[in-house]
């Protein structure tokens, strides 16, 4: 009987193996920029991602900006009951 065991570092963040097509010219431009830097390509890749997440996280869409501006805007309680009562007050308008 054989018993193995592995050591897991709790600390590593757990990656996923991602497939991508690119551009000939895109894949010699990576792998000339990660020789450059001395790190692998995969890194540099990793490391382009997680930039552009952290710039659309920190500079949302103009509608996801709209909905962080104006949350809690309004203080009338249920939207949809607010809604319902304008609503209402407009066919009693002549």
């Amino acid at each position: 009987m054989v018993i193995s065991f592995t050591i897991i570092d709790i600390n590593w963040i757990a990656m996923v193996r991602t497939v991508i097509s690119l551009d000939l010219e895109d894949k010699a431009w990576l792998d000339r920029q990660a020789k450059r830097e001395r790190i692998p390509m995969t890194r540099l890749v990793q490391r382009a991602v997680q930039r552009l997440r952290h710039e659309a996280e920190a500079n949302p869409s103009g509608f996801v900006r709209l909905l962080r501006e104006t949350s809690g805007a309004g203080h009338f309680g249920d939207g949809l009951t607010y809604q319902r009562k304008l609503r209402g007050e407009w066919g009693k308008r002549k």
